[in-house]
Parts: structure tokens; sequence; C-alpha cells
């Protein structure tokens, strides 16, 4: 598969608003909606944990063109810590425990919108990369900081 595209992200934005899915775009697909300048092979997801959000996930993916078994499907549901989909038109990882953030909620509460995107705010997608401590998150820990600081000083409303 080639990279995530902006175009990926709004059939995401414009099927899970329609179905009510509450989720917010995390990592770096997150930090990329946000004006970071960078690609990435994948979206990161980290959807609301509940059944009722689940099953608008499964009927969300489904429509997007993900073929999602029944295993998968009862995962979603009961939200598995960590989903990694390859089944689709774009690769997605579902994160519904991501380190560094104990809670969906205080996530949800600290999002920022950009173009109808809930995404988690760049101190999340920090604490979360700094959390999880892969090397891969470690290179990249200095250019999100910087990023975020001048995303802080420049950003409106």
């Amino acid at each position: 598969m080639g990279a995530f595209e902006y175009r990926q992200a709004e059939e995401i934005r414009d099927v899970f608003a329609r179905l009510g899915v509450r989720y917010l775009f995390i990592g770096k697909s997150g930090a990329i909606i946000l004006g970071y300048p960078d690609t990435t092979q994948d979206a990161d997801l980290f959807p609301e944990r509940s059944p009722e959000n689940g099953r608008a996930l499964v009927a969300g993916l489904r429509e997007l063109g993900f073929e999602i078994t029944a295993p998968q499907a009862a995962e979603i549901e009961r939200g598995k810590d960590f989903i990694q989909l390859k089944n689709g038109p774009f690769d997605l990882d579902l994160i519904f425990a991501p380190d560094g953030i104990e809670r969906f909620a205080d996530a949800w509460r600290r999002r920022v919108m950009v173009e109808g995107f809930p995404v988690c705010h760049p101190d999340d997608i920090i604490a979360s990369k700094e959390a999880a401590n892969r090397a891969k998150d470690r290179e990249s820990l200095d250019r999100l900081r910087s990023f975020r600081d001048y995303w802080k000083r420049n950003r409106r409303g």
C-alpha cells in the first residue's frame, strides 16, 4: 500500500460522522491533519470503547470497504486494545488503549477539530509516542515537539 491520503481521511470523517462513531485521529496521521509536515503509511484511530460505538465502527469500516470478519467485529465491539486492519482500501490501526492516555473521555475533552476531523491534541499525540517508547517514535519526538510549539503559537481560535 502507498501512503495514507487526505481523501481517505475525509472518507473516514464523513462515514463515521453520519454513523455517530466517536473516535479521534491519533499518532502521525493525527499530527498530519494538524499540519505536521510528514507522510504515513496508515491511519491511526483512537475509538471510544463501548459496544454501541464498536457496532457503529464496524458498520462504518464495512461501508469504507474493509472486509471485517465476525471475529474482528467482536474484537472491535469489545474494544480490544489494538487492532491492525490490512484488509481494506488502506491500512488502519484501531487503538482503543493508546500508551500514555488514560481515558478516551480526557482525550476527547482536549481534542482539536480541524475541518470536521476530531484529532487528539498534540500533547496527547506526543505523550502517546513517549509512552510507547518505540525507536521510530523516539526518532520523531523532537520534530513533533517543535511542531507542537509552532502549532500552539500560531493556531487560531
